[in-house]
């Protein structure tokens, strides 16, 4: 097995492409090893200098200390990775994670259809994910997982392409924050 990486808009996010399923479960975001008892995410979680990992539909995104050089763990990485699929493996996560927005305004389900049609897409391809958290009096608050997760472009990701595009489509919306 062959897996390639990408390079993100984050400089402390890589994007791992194995070449195959990794999330039957929509995506998904761990920070501490002891919250899963998924074994290639604990071993991900226990490299020194790794903060956090984001499962998307077929790509792993890791999150490392600044003071963590890609050179150090990439190839530990990707041997976890290897180690994982070639045990027979189909994908990483298969079980049910995802939260649902339960009892959403007409106007909430409308903001959330824009974001997961419109923008996720997007920040997927940059190893992230965006996830709608409230609205009220005018503000979206989202949550930004993944290689989006302190990267230093966020802000002007979400002024200029988010919070541009639900004003343009919803009136309602004045502000985009993340939280």
């Amino acid at each position: 097995m062959f897996v390639q990486t990408e390079v993100t808009p984050n400089p402390n996010s890589l994007k791992f492409l194995p070449g195959k399923k990794v999330s039957n479960s929509g995506p998904y975001e761990i920070t501490n090893k002891d919250e899963t008892q998924n074994i290639l995410v604990r071993n991900l979680l226990s490299i020194n200098g790794v903060e956090g990992i984001f499962l998307g539909d077929d790509f792993i995104s890791i999150n490392k200390k600044e003071i963590t050089e890609w050179d150090e763990i990439k190839h530990i990485v990707i041997s976890f990775i290897n180690d994982f699929y070639s045990e027979g493996k189909e994908f990483v996560i298969d079980e049910s994670i995802n939260e649902k927005n339960s009892n959403l305004s007409e106007l909430e389900e409308r903001i959330v259809k824009i974001l997961d049609q419109k923008i996720r897409p997007a920040v997927a391809r940059d190893g992230g994910d965006i996830k709608f958290k409230e609205f009220k009096d005018g503000v979206v608050k989202v949550q930004l997982q993944g290689s989006c997760s302190g990267c230093p472009s966020s802000t002007m990701t979400l002024k200029q392409g988010v919070q541009n595009l639900l004003c343009h489509y919803l009136p309602e919306v004045k502000e985009v924050i993340a939280i």
